[in-house]
């Protein structure tokens, strides 16, 4: 870098390991570098991993731009063993610059596939060269440090006269700071800083940019029809060259598009277009209960023909377009239950093989369920039918499958069955819980009740404590996860689950799923816009009184709640915005400002521009509603929710002179804190419902475990 530094004047704030931690990668003065921790020699190259802008959904398949987070997974629970190391310095977010080609060193290329050329970036520019060689004939010549081109869009055409790339205007970097109290190699405390964007922060934009290579020149592309993008997909070409095509997620969620573009021409058009008044869900399409989305997107016969998901008549179902004139050929399935993944596309027989819920009217809407159906909507075969959610492994040639399903409260049944007639061929195996159920294990019991509209079931599970009294009242404590991500109720067979725990300290322990999750109508799902305080609170009080109408020893009078992340938001909303239904709550690293939170998750469901709803659904703006004894649990070096976001609502809380108790955690990210976290936790109830002082786990003269 041609001067020496300093440790304290070090030209960069962030840095990634390379090679097991013996060397480390950096960007200063305009370039990338590598330090080898042996002999601190330092010399340029080029990123191990290109830069891409920041700030999307990090599960995102297939989308650009891209970033990974290993302890971020849309607001859901993290187990701590994938909290980041206390010693670990996080990869920075911000784009990392190309630097020129070095006589030692190669960049990454994408070669063409006729194999004469290779594409690549050089000072923020496209390049090619012929295979092999060092010639560089530039395409772009407008790149720059914050206006650039990507390695990672670079797409060629199939007859290698084009190639596509995405240039990027470069948006906000806003950093968050961590403070670790206590590292464990070292006395002082450590700063660790990372970019995280959040609502309303400037993105970075990227837009298309056509390249004839035979001309050395750009194809104007009118932007138009894509004008301010929250991310667009990687470019696909056509097999004929005809036309590339990308999916443009507008920022704010309420306009998804499937853009071609014109080889030849350049000209965009809008093949397909989905425009809502709430939220698209952009999440890929998905039977996982947690998470899913209504993304989904085949392309039939080189893209003749396409088949895709929308929610447009209220549930998320299937529909076939006509590929050359972006008209909508017919909807394929259709009805009061949802699609929920795709199985198998067979584009000779024109079959879809998918999976669904809510088809069958006596059993839980959530149940999945597998089917069969022509590309017209004619022929609907149902491939399961027993009364459970199933998870089904066809063979290669789909003339056989094996049907695994269960209930909370039914063990596994295996059958191996044909797929002709739907004919069960064996039996495999049945899980046989006689044992269990002669230790007094009781299987949780599924409660349904209406919702807040009278009209709606509001499904839930409840836990009673092997000792179960029915003559004695029991307090409740209702564990809630409220994200519009999915659905968290548990609709398969397990012995064990963390709640039973609970339950056996004298509790009911209960899980309901409220209006404004996912995996049910599009109205149940968009209760959860704008109003993420709702949580589905109406609904879920509404259910603890019908359960108490029916069992006297369901005490409403006791109620507690506890969440994490999301569910960390919702369990202290509880006593802000519900206080006298709940009284106790332990919230654990909750995003309890929705403007403080990562920007994918909260933009999706609270939406674009920032507006006065964020400041209503946030617990620090409200912190002054607070009534019931409520415990916040934070780790310091959580990455996923910013930390600083429980801490605003200390602040909030000590000016509004309120009684509350707090643990953070050193060292630890999002997470509740593991045996001691739990333990808290299991005090605050025992002590405030219950009533009763916990044990003295202090009274041990036990020596200290070893660091």
């Amino acid at each position: 870098m041609g001067r020496p530094y300093t440790p304290t004047t070090l030209p960069f704030s962030t840095f990634t390991f390379l090679d097991q931690e013996r060397a480390i990668q950096f960007t200063a003065a305009g370039a990338t570098w590598r330090c080898d921790l042996t002999d601190y020699a330092c010399r340029q190259i080029e990123p191990a991993t290109p830069g891409l802008p920041r700030g999307r959904n990090p599960d995102e398949l297939a989308e650009y731009p891209r970033e990974y987070d290993n302890d971020v997974h849309d607001g859901m629970v993290i187990l701590p063993t994938q909290d980041p190391s206390p010693q670990q310095v996080q990869q920075t977010r911000r784009p990392l610059p190309f630097s020129p080609i070095q006589s030692s060193q190669e960049p990454q290329v994408k070669p063409s596939p006729d194999g004469r050329w290779e594409a690549f970036i050089r000072n923020y520019n496209v390049f090619i060269r012929p295979k092999g060689k060092e010639e560089a004939i530039p395409l772009s010549w407008d790149g720059s440090e914050g206006d650039y081109y990507t390695f990672a869009s670079i797409t060629w055409s199939p007859d290698s006269r084009r190639l596509v790339a995405y240039r990027v205007r470069q948006g906000y970097r806003r950093q968050v700071h961590y403070i670790e109290s206590s590292p464990s190699d070292q006395l002082q405390p450590k700063l660790h800083t990372r970019e995280y964007a959040k609502p309303g922060d400037v993105l970075d934009v990227a837009h298309p940019v056509l390249f004839d290579v035979e001309a050395r020149k750009a194809i104007p592309i009118d932007n138009r029809l894509f004008p301010n993008p929250y991310s667009l997909s990687n470019p696909v070409w056509w097999k004929d060259g005809r036309a590339f095509t990308f999916e443009y997620n507008q920022r704010g969620h309420q306009v998804y598009r499937v853009i071609e573009v014109d080889a030849v021409t350049g000209t965009p058009r809008v093949l397909i277009n989905e425009e809502c008044a709430t939220f698209f869900s952009y999440r890929p399409l998905s039977p996982n209960h947690r998470e899913t989305g209504t993304r989904y997107r085949y392309d039939v016969n080189d893209g003749r023909e396409i088949i895709w998901a929308s929610e447009r008549d209220g549930w998320r179902h299937l529909y076939l377009y006509d590929g050359l004139t972006g008209n909508v050929k017919n909807q394929i399935t259709k009805g009061p239950w949802v699609v929920r993944g795709v199985v198998k596309v067979d584009e000779q027989k024109r079959q879809i093989w998918f999976q669904a819920s809510g088809m069958y009217p006596d059993q839980d809407p959530y149940f999945i369920h597998y089917y069969r159906i022509n590309f017209d909507g004619s022929g609907l075969v149902a491939l399961t039918e027993a009364n459970g959610d199933h998870v089904v492994r066809f063979s290669s040639d789909m003339k056989y499958y094996v049907d695994l399903w269960s209930r909370v409260d039914h063990p596994p049944v295996l059958e191996l069955r044909r797929t002709e007639d739907r004919k069960v061929l064996m039996e495999v195996e049945r899980g046989d819980i006689s044992e269990l159920l002669a230790t007094g294990w009781r299987p949780p019991e599924v409660f349904v009740a209406k919702g807040r509209d009278g009209k709606t079931d509001i499904w839930g599970i409840i836990i009673r404590p092997t000792n179960f009294d029915p003559s004695k009242k029991y307090p409740v404590i209702e564990n809630i996860y409220a994200g519009p991500q999915g659905s968290f109720v548990p609709k398969s067979f397990s012995v064990y689950n963390p709640m039973r725990s609970l339950a056996e300290l004298g509790f009911i322990v209960v899980q309901i799923d409220g209006m404004g999750t996912a995996n049910r109508s599009k109205a149940f799902h968009d209760v959860a816009w704008r109003n993420l305080r709702d949580a589905g609170f109406p609904d879920r009080i509404l259910w603890h009184k019908a359960v108490a109408a029916k069992y006297p020893y369901y005490d409403i009078t006791r109620v507690g709640i506890y969440g994490h992340s999301a569910g960390g938001q919702n369990a202290l909303a509880a006593l802000l915005f519900h206080p006298d239904f709940y009284k106790v709550a332990v919230s654990s690293c909750g995003c309890h400002d929705n403007r403080m939170d990562k920007i994918w998750w909260n933009e999706q469901w609270m939406g674009w521009p920032i507006g006065p709803h964020y400041a209503e659904s946030s617990n620090v703006e409200n912190a002054h509603r607070l009534r019931g004894k409520v415990l916040l649990i934070v780790g310091e070096l959580d990455t996923n929710v910013d930390p600083s976001s429980t801490m605003q609502v200390v602040n909030a809380l000590i000016k509004a002179n309120k009684t509350f108790d707090l643990l953070v955690l050193p060292g630890q990210g999002h997470t509740m804190g593991g045996a001691y976290g739990t333990r808290k936790m299991y005090d605050f109830f025992v002590h405030h419902l219950l009533g009763v002082e916990p044990p003295d786990w202090n009274a041990s003269s036990e020596e200290p475990p070893q660091q």
